[in-house]
């Protein structure tokens, strides 16, 4: 073996080594943040912090179901909002785009990823709560949903552009047209990737706050419709994480691990609805 061989040897091996350690660093990182906010939330989450409400300052218990609540609710309107978009801008930048309009759109898609989420919620706050001089449950969902239209696009296209070419060209060649091939080929082709991409989305603005303090903003009660002002898990936590009460703190710590459980349930429910669809089709 020559010396060039050698070094090469040694190179890749230690660059294998510093990657692997890397990934152990990073993992063991993730792991340490999931324990610690388990350990403490673990120990708050009781039947009481499901089922009543919060308590007023001074009074030990309750519990969060108003904000459980309201979270699905603005979660719901955001998906109202943001799926269908995304996934139509998505569609329309993979399969029928031209060049210079499709250029804007990725821009600006990419541009709207990295706007800080307060500038989302004091546009909402500006288009919605001014005109209705309230806050309510459809700003907040209205904002969650601008934040997530940028990622459900370039998800979207992403996903259907890893598509072999072949799959197209053989459904036209069957007779099909465009659009027909696009809806009953291409998209169940990339399936799996659409979806992903929308449930990390969802997850993206699931744990924001700002956005939320300038639109939903809060409630210590039910909010029955969507024209009122909303508790959020987000929210809560950080009002309750900001007070001076031990018993906030304690169960600003089982929110934040009821916010990561659902999270990561719609994540796992996501991808079984796929694998089975694609063992179906199979």
């Amino acid at each position: 073996m020559t010396l060039r061989n050698r070094w090469r040897k040694f190179v890749n091996v230690l660059m294998l080594s510093l990657a692997g350690l890397c990934a152990v660093v990073a993992v063991f990182v993730l792991f340490f943040i999931l324990g610690y906010l388990v350990y403490y939330g673990g120990k708050s989450l009781n039947w009481a912090f499901f089922t009543q409400l919060p308590k007023p300052v001074g009074e030990h218990g309750g519990g969060m179901a108003n904000a459980i609540v309201g979270s699905g609710k603005l979660l719901l309107l955001a998906s109202a909002v943001g799926i269908p978009i995304g996934f139509l801008g998505g569609v329309y930048l993979a399969e029928f785009g031209g060049k210079a309009f499709p250029f804007f759109v990725r821009y600006t898609a990419d541009l709207l990823n990295g706007v800080p989420s307060i500038v989302m919620g004091i546009f909402a706050y500006t288009v919605v709560v001014l005109p209705m001089r309230h806050f309510s449950a459809l700003a907040g969902g209205l904002a969650l949903g601008v934040m997530m239209i940028p990622i459900s696009v370039r998800s979207t296209e992403e996903s259907l552009r890893t598509v072999p070419l072949s799959l197209r060209e053989g459904a036209l060649a069957l007779g099909a047209s465009k659009w027909r091939s696009v809806a009953t080929v291409v998209v169940p082709a990339a399936a799996r990737g659409i979806v992903t991409g929308t449930v990390l989305a969802l997850a993206r603005v699931a744990g924001e706050t700002a956005p939320l303090l300038f639109t939903s903003f809060g409630n210590q009660f039910w909010s029955p419709g969507w024209n009122q002002p909303t508790a959020s898990l987000p929210v809560m936590i950080f009002t309750y994480a900001i007070s001076p009460y031990d018993d906030w703190h304690r169960q600003a710590w089982a929110a934040g691990l009821v916010l990561l459980g659902l999270v990561l349930l719609a994540n796992i429910t996501a991808r079984l609805m796929v694998s089975r669809r694609t063992l179906n089709q199979v």
